[in-house]
């Protein structure tokens, strides 16, 4: 049931945000039914000490003022005031990013507690860790709503136990890789095409796997910390498409069915 309002203008607008702030958070733990989302009891869990963490570089989540409000810019919705300001539509496409959390959090990978970390940083340099735990929004529009208020507040927690979600760390990321990780960086660039089944086949289990993913239209991303650069298509990907891939080959590797 929707939520009465005051007429009164300013106290309404007032209600409204700390409404769509609420419905934001919920969206981080809970379904769009309310049912709060929990890990499902596998019949194979893996025997394995490894775990897969991501970073996704470059994305695209910039504040701006627009139309009296602030909120994350997007190329769909705010053209016409990107183009007045002279900057490049294609660096300003925060559905890449929400694109692959939701290709990894969604993943049978992360259910069955196989994903570590993941890590975000943004084409600013600010550097955001999330749980894996947390529940992506099932929207473009509620996950600016959320990362809106991350950029604000630096964190966000469940209001029940005060667990943190998401936040924002001091970066560099490698300060926070576990010792021995291997770090595997994945570009189209790369000579090295591989296949990932035969790739995690030769990696053993008793180390964590990074990948390091663009998530960004167009561009490099920093490979420096990366022991090894590989390629998984011939073609360009998406950086869903390229989490899909690492997860389901992943899957496989460790039997989550």
């Amino acid at each position: 049931m929707s939520p009465k309002y005051p007429k009164s203008g300013l106290k309404r607008k007032r209600i409204e945000k700390k409404h769509s702030k609420a419905t934001a958070e919920k969206d981080l733990k809970n379904g769009e039914d309310g049912d709060v989302t929990q890990k499902p009891i596998l019949p194979h869990e893996p025997n394995v000490k490894a775990r897969a963490i991501f970073v996704l570089e470059n994305a695209s989540l910039t504040k701006g003022h627009v139309r009296k409000e602030w909120k994350i810019l997007n190329s769909e919705e705010d053209a016409g005031f990107l183009l007045k300001q002279k900057k490049d539509l294609n660096d300003f496409c925060p559905s890449v990013v929400y694109e692959a959390l939701r290709a990894i959090f969604d993943s049978k990978l992360n259910k069955a507690g196989m994903v570590g970390a993941v890590y975000v940083k943004t084409d600013e340099g600010l550097l955001i860790e999330f749980n894996p735990n947390v529940r992506i929004p099932r929207s473009c529009k509620r996950f600016y709503g959320v990362m809106l208020d991350l950029l604000q507040k630096k964190c966000i927690r469940t209001e029940d136990t005060n667990e943190v979600l998401i936040r924002v760390i001091e970066g560099p990321v490698t300060r926070h890789l576990p010792v021995n990780s291997h770090v595997v960086g994945l570009s189209y660039n790369s000579e090295k095409l591989v296949d990932l089944d035969d790739y995690f086949g030769a990696v053993g289990d008793d180390s964590d796997i990074v990948f390091v993913v663009g998530a960004m239209v167009r561009g490099k991303i920093n490979m420096e910390y990366a022991d090894d650069v590989i390629s998984v298509s011939g073609y360009p990907l998406r950086a869903y498409v390229c989490a899909g891939i690492i997860c389901e080959a992943l899957e496989h590797k460790w039997m989550i069915f």
